[in-house]
């Protein structure tokens, strides 16, 4: 582990994020907003955006704010605070060379560099290593000037840093993957070896450092009924305010190369080993909600509450008692009391999310939501059958999808990277879905696997029928 200070080694220290989505705006920069109200301000916020993507509107109009917004906190209960949030202090536009935002990047006073790029933006196999024969990243080394993802703007900050002296730089990684840190490092380090940039590989060995962290707030995507609650309550020079869960949590191991912002003042956990806390929450609050998502989509309900039904209950409950408890090793953590209190949080109808953003990018979140626990618990010589419904759930949806019954449209960055239109074009689609290296991993060539996947998906389809 390197050595952490903790303190900001100059009088002022920039944080950098690279995405603008909601979530970023309800989490690390509402946890440095706090830190600011209490009297430290060492640390500002730049946010920027490494793709011309729909946050970008989002972007542009929170530049026009200076980067003020307004945080609606929803209780258990129903309670609402409004929150003014002012830590982001630079807002840099999108250009399509992303100069501006590898100029902050590589400032020497930059010294935490930190990302929300979707578990699908890391383009990841089932080994962990980079994909690099997805089209996306073949793309990108092929034409460097043509940054699309986290790993070319990282290079090219991390090669102007290491050209300038800029000094070290801490990568924080606030996405849903399991050892993040780790999945980042892993990637880039793939990503500097294509490139065949032997000096840049030797410099971040010793001058970034990659934290593994675990984030949770649930944040739903803003609409027309945010605003009209902002004018009821007299703001109405807010075009971009954000809506979350009063609660919010943020484990981080302590591996700060550069310094960091005084963050356990607010609440935020600082240490050695996150790997608890991150797999008690990927495989039973992501993995669910993303159940929830898909049984609900399939029950034709459009958000996450109204998805709640007894029957999906009972999916979740099971999957967790069952499966989850019996994977992982027995811990601090009471993994059905945690199962019982996401319920409670999913259900809160005033923080409505929709299933159609929660199913997004289901591609990645299978793999590293999901999977684990089944690659588990056969493993341990059991037929995970509860975990199979969750599988059953998706194959289920994205049989509707290539249907073209969803009542939405499906968005994933993974799309390219599987077969969907052969898979079910096949007579037997299960079997094809099932034995697909692109989704399934080392998985597809499990002896029972299809099988038990054909059993469950029969059983979901009766159940769904009864319901």
């Amino acid at each position: 582990m390197q050595t952490t200070a903790h303190v900001s080694p100059n009088p002022h220290s920039y944080w950098l994020h690279l995405g603008a989505g909601a979530f970023h705006r309800a989490h690390q920069s509402w946890y440095l907003n706090q830190l600011h109200q209490l009297g430290d301000t060492r640390w500002t916020l730049a946010l920027g955006n490494i793709r011309n993507s729909a946050s970008q509107a989002t972007l542009d109009q929170l530049g026009k704010q200076q980067g003020v917004y307004t945080l609606e906190v929803i209780s258990p209960d129903g309670e609402i605070d409004y929150q003014t949030i002012t830590a982001i202090k630079t807002v840099i536009p999108w250009d399509a060379e992303l100069e501006q935002l590898i100029s902050v990047g590589c400032d020497p006073q930059t010294k935490l560099i930190s990302f929300t790029v979707t578990e699908g933006g890391y383009f990841l196999k089932d080994d962990g290593h980079l994909d690099l024969k997805h089209p996306v990243i073949i793309q990108e080394l092929t034409d460097p000037s043509n940054i699309a993802t986290i790993y070319g703007v990282l290079v090219a900050i991390l090669r102007r840093r290491m050209a300038t002296q800029a000094g070290p730089v801490t990568l924080l990684n606030c996405d849903n993957l399991r050892h993040n840190g780790d999945c980042l490092r892993t990637g880039l380090n793939d990503y500097i070896a294509a490139l065949d940039e032997k000096a840049l590989a030797a410099w971040c060995e010793n001058s970034i450092s990659t934290p593994n962290s675990m984030v949770d707030r649930i944040t739903p995507k803003s609409d027309d009924a945010l605003q009209e609650r902002l004018i009821e309550q007299g703001i109405h020079n807010d075009n971009v305010p954000v809506a979350c869960e009063a609660f919010s949590q943020w484990v981080i191991e302590d591996d700060f190369i550069a310094g960091r912002p005084e963050l356990e003042r607010v609440g935020v956990e600082f240490v050695d080993d996150v790997i608890p806390f991150e797999e008690a929450k990927i495989r039973v609050l992501n993995a669910s909600h993303s159940g929830i998502a898909w049984a609900g989509s399939l029950l034709g309900h459009q958000s996450i509450d109204e998805s709640l039904t007894p029957q999906v209950r009972e999916w979740i409950r099971q999957y967790v008692a069952q499966d989850v408890v019996a994977a992982l090793p027995q811990g601090s953590i009471d993994l059905n009391t945690y199962c019982t209190t996401t319920l409670h949080r999913f259900s809160n109808a005033k923080v409505r999310d929709t299933n159609q953003r929660v199913s997004s990018d289901s591609i990645a979140k299978l793999q590293q939501f999901i999977l684990p626990t089944l690659k588990t618990r056969y493993q341990q010589g059991d037929v995970p059958k509860a975990t199979l419904v969750l599988v059953a759930l998706w194959y289920l949806f994205m049989q509707r999808r290539a249907a073209g019954t969803l009542p939405f449209e499906y968005q994933d960055r993974a799309l390219e990277s599987v077969p969907f239109a052969t898979i079910f074009a096949q007579e037997d689609s299960v079997k094809a879905f099932a034995q697909s290296p692109a989704l399934m991993g080392t998985l597809a060539e499990h002896p029972t696997f299809t099988e038990d996947l054909r059993n469950a998906v029969k059983d979901v389809e009766k159940t769904l029928g009864d319901s």
